[in-house]
């Protein structure tokens, strides 16, 4: 699961909420928070909220939508096939990929 760090102004936003609200809801839930090099406090999501960023996200634009799908669809290949690239075939030419000089 991806790490989302958000601050209270966003994470308002994205539940429809003021900012002080949006603090007491991480405090209450034991959120992980940092104060950031920019002096403004992130707080890490949990997948409750996760799944509302990744939502809105995928609401907003559709090419996201479809990077996300994608990554999904990579990332249970990847785990049923234990991270091996597969498809390919064995006798195939380890060069194949190498850079040809001109």
């Amino acid at each position: 699961m991806p790490q989302i760090w958000m601050t209270y102004d966003e994470i308002a936003g994205l539940l429809g909420c003021e900012p002080d609200e949006a603090r007491a809801q991480a405090v209450h839930r034991s959120l992980d928070r940092k104060k950031s090099r920019d002096g403004l406090t992130r707080v890490k999501l949990d997948l409750d909220w996760t799944a509302k960023f990744i939502a809105a996200v995928r609401e907003a634009d559709p090419i996201l939508d479809q990077a996300i799908r994608d990554l999904q669809k990579l990332g249970k290949q990847m785990a049923r096939d234990n991270g091996r690239i597969v498809g390919r075939n064995s006798t195939s030419d380890p060069r194949e990929f190498a850079v040809k000089s001109m």
